[in-house]
This record gives C-alpha cells, sequence and structure tokens, in this order.
C-alpha cells in the first residue's frame, strides 16, 4: 500500500495557489482551487492514512485536545513556503482534516481593492472600525492590509488577538504584539481585559463572538483606542442590528448610544470567483459613520442605513450590491455568482433580465484537469 505524504500534497497546494486541502476516509485528497473543488490524482485516504497524516503535523497538546473534544485547531508553517490554519476532527469515528493556506505575503489597498478612505479612517486615534463577511471571504486579508499600513506608516502600539494567528507582522514604524487565543491567552474576553494595561494605540480582536468581548471592545474604543472587529455577518445594517441584539434588552438602548459615538466605519465583504481571469475577486459594502447615521443608530433606524449609504458616495460608502453589480457590467464576474452572494435576490435578477443578461451557472471545468499530487503543472 503506496502511503500518501503530506509533503507532496502541501506542495500541490502552494504550486496551485489552491485555497484549501481537504482530506477525509472514502475519497481522494481534494483541493479548492478559484471557488471549486478539484480531487488529487493520488489514493483514496483510508483510516490508517488519515491518522499518520494527522500525527505528521499536529502538535501534542492538540492531539490530545482531539482525544478530549473530538477537534482541534492549529497553525503551522510550511518551511518558508506557506503557512496553513489546520482543523483537525472527528467524523463517523474517523478522522478529517481541513487544511486553509494563509497567504504569507502581506497585500497592498489597490491589490485587494479596498476603499481609499479606509486610510484616513485609520488614521484615527480612537474608533471602532468592524470588517464583517461569511467565513472565507477575506477579512482576515483585509485586517492584515490595514494593520500593516499603520505598521508601515505610523508608530503606534498595535496588540492583536487571534484564533489562531494567520498573518505574522514583523516590527516596522509601529511595534506589533500577536497573542493567539488558546496559546497565549485563554479567551478574546481575558486577551482584550489584559490589553488595555499594555499601552495599546491599536488594538484587533479577531472574533467578537460573545457579550463579554463586545462589551469590552466597545469600551476600548470610547476610552481612546482603535479597535478592530471582526463579525461573521452580511451588510452593514445586520451588523449593527446583531451587536445590539448580543444585549440583553434593558442595556439595548445604552449600547446604541454608545456605538453611535464609538463606531467609525463597517467593511462588509464577500469573495466571488472570477471569470475574466482565474482567481477571485472581493465585493465590499462600506459604511462610514457620519453624524446622520449615528443618529439612526441611536434612534433604532438601522433599516433606513441602506439609503443612507446610497446618498453617502462622496464619503466613499456604497451598498454590496451596488458593488457586484459594476464588477458584473466589468465582466469580472458571472450573473449567477452575484445573485449568490449578493443581499437582494429578486431585485439583482430582475436587473440582470433588464439589461439583457442571461443568468445561467457555467459547468465546472471536468475531471479532466484534476492536478496530480506532487505536480509541478501551474494551474
Amino acid at each position: 500500500m503506496s502511503t500518501v505524504q503530506i509533503d507532496r500534497l502541501l506542495d500541490t497546494v502552494v504550486k496551485t495557489g489552491g485555497s484549501d486541502l481537504h482530506l477525509t476516509v472514502g475519497r481522494q485528497p481534494t483541493i479548492r482551487l478559484h471557488g471549486g473543488l478539484r480531487n488529487l490524482q493520488t489514493k483514496v485516504l483510508e483510516s490508517e492514512d488519515m491518522v499518520s497524516l494527522m500525527k505528521a503535523i499536529t502538535p501534542e497538546r492538540n492531539q490530545q485536545e482531539l482525544q478530549e473534544e473530538g477537534g482541534t485547531d492549529f497553525g503551522f508553517a510550511y518551511g518558508d513556503a506557506a503557512r496553513f490554519r489546520v482543523s483537525v476532527f472527528r467524523q463517523r469515528g474517523d478522522i478529517a482534516i481541513v487544511l486553509r493556506q494563509i497567504p504569507t505575503k502581506l497585500l497592498t489597498f489597490d491589490q485587494i481593492g479596498l476603499p481609499e478612505i479606509c486610510k484616513d479612517l485609520i488614521r484615527r486615534p480612537r474608533g471602532l472600525f468592524l470588517v464583517t463577511g461569511p467565513t472565507g471571504s477575506g477579512k482576515t486579508t483585509s485586517l492584515a492590509t490595514m494593520i500593516d499600513y499603520v505598521n508601515t506608516y505610523l508608530d503606534r502600539h498595535i496588540v492583536t488577538m487571534e484564533d489562531p494567528i494567520e498573518y505574522y507582522h514583523v516590527h516596522k514604524k509601529s511595534i506589533v504584539n500577536q497573542r493567539e487565543v488558546g496559546n497565549d491567552v485563554p479567551s478574546f474576553a481575558e486577551a482584550l481585559r489584559r490589553a488595555l494595561r499594555q499601552d495599546p494605540d491599536v488594538i484587533l480582536v479577531g472574533e467578537m463572538r460573545d457579550l463579554e468581548t463586545i462589551e469590552a471592545a466597545v469600551r476600548a474604543a470610547e476610552t481612546g483606542h482603535l479597535v478592530f472587529g471582526t463579525l461573521h455577518t452580511t451588510g452593514a445594517s445586520k451588523t449593527i442590528d446583531r451587536l445590539v441584539d448580543a444585549f440583553p434588552v434593558s442595556q439595548q438602548n445604552q449600547i446604541r448610544v454608545q456605538l453611535s459615538t464609538a463606531l467609525l466605519a463597517i467593511l462588509s465583504q464577500v469573495l466571488l470567483g472570477r471569470i475574466d481571469t482565474k482567481g477571485m475577486v472581493a465585493g465590499y459594502e462600506f459604511l462610514v459613520i457620519t453624524p446622520a447615521i449615528a443618529n439612526l443608530i441611536r434612534d433604532n433606524k438601522s433599516y433606513r442605513i441602506d439609503s443612507a449609504i446610497q446618498t453617502g458616495k462622496r464619503y466613499g460608502m456604497q451598498l454590496l450590491d451596488d458593488h457586484l453589480w459594476s464588477l458584473y457590467t466589468r465582466g469580472m464576474v458571472g450573473a449567477e455568482e452575484m445573485i449568490d452572494k449578493c443581499k437582494n435576490q429578486a431585485d439583482v435578477r430582475i436587473k440582470v433580465h433588464q439589461s439583457g443578461g442571461v443568468i445561467g451557472r457555467p459547468e465546472m471545468d471536468g475531471p479532466d484537469e484534476e492536478p496530480q499530487a506532487g505536480d509541478d503543472a501551474d494551474d
């Protein structure tokens, strides 16, 4: 029986530019390439293969956690070639592994198409800047770009709390201390509590997932720190509703008032497969908190925020569906992909039909282009 070597699989992911590697019993190793899944031309994985693949990359501490909890996450460096975020978990009594490739190269604002006004906003000494979107929508990359901009041009003490650390930042003009939840500190809430005693100027909260963390992040923004945070919401107004809804009803008016003064901006993003070139492109919704929008938040009128974004173009604001439409009309994404990722599907469908467009999903490329594991062929 030929054994499957993790090194050859990881080489293939790096060389083809795949975003993820999926390993599970009863299937060939599979990579996610430009959004689609592609089997690698190797043997179908068996239980023993999965155990040896897991042992080859999983630290002792995480093997222990896998035993006790049925799952574990960690990051690891594959030489100088790449870093991976790994999730190992049990399913049907066997082991499955998903490895997400973390680009090691920090990108610039231009390369990822972030709105220019972000540069002005992240020079502010205080406030809450939220980056939201579904899992795998590039939030981490956008935040890494913004942190790198601060690090390059401003002298700040930046403290990040991440689970796990993905992009590594070297000290440039700023000092960057990165704390890994579960390794350096037990929880986001604890890391935030400690951070305020560490003389930070900029704080990055990898995930605002509970009431305690949200409260601490808002308080840090109010007391004179620039705080970056992420949530798994789509769209700016939904994000505000999610934050408010995390609080008991008796505190909701209070948090609305706090958000109206603490929030700087909400960048909401999705990733789409491109049709003009291979690869992905980000679609953005961008809300800048102006005095008028602060009033809407305070008065519990978040349902009016979308129309406020439309009239706020001069501040660099844009609605997600408007940005997706511009990507579509420039021939960068297909109609089906745009409709899948937009907020108001019915409206966008009508718009496509009125403009003479056709909605049809392009068939995925057939199995004839399956990459070989360890191949040098660049896809």
